[in-house]
């Protein structure tokens, strides 16, 4: 009978490479490239950490009901305030308030409106 060890090397050696190979396809496909953030999406992003962030990621203020999450807020058909899930509801929960959320009405102008919902837009990446 011949020796099959240099077979089973073979063998071996292949099913190692293709391991090797999906594992290295499954790195890849996790490593998606995020494209940066236009202009607008960065003044928005600006806004959103200094004006937004402290309560609806942070919490600083200890409030007792926590804020909504904001991450993919587009994503659903509906905010958590119920309103629809579009740049006019944002607005206008932004601008007018809800619940415990203070009127912004007069801090943000057109332009950094139209900037904080862009970055909303990007799921706050």
């Amino acid at each position: 009978m011949p020796d099959e060890s240099p077979q089973i090397r073979r063998q071996f050696a292949w099913a190692l490479s293709l391991v090797t190979l999906a594992a290295c396809i499954g790195w890849l496909a996790g490593c998606r490239s995020v494209p940066a953030l236009t202009d607008q999406e960065a003044a928005g992003k600006h806004l959103y950490l200094g004006r937004c962030a402290h309560c609806h990621e942070d919490n600083d203020l200890a409030l007792k009901k926590v804020p909504p999450n904001l991450h993919e807020v587009f994503a659903g058909r509906t905010l958590p305030s119920g309103a629809p899930a579009t740049d006019e509801g944002v607005r206008r929960v932004v601008l007018s308030g809800k619940g415990m959320m203070p009127s912004f009405a007069g801090r943000f102008n057109d332009e950094q409106m139209a900037a904080l919902l862009a970055y909303l837009h990007t799921g706050l990446r």
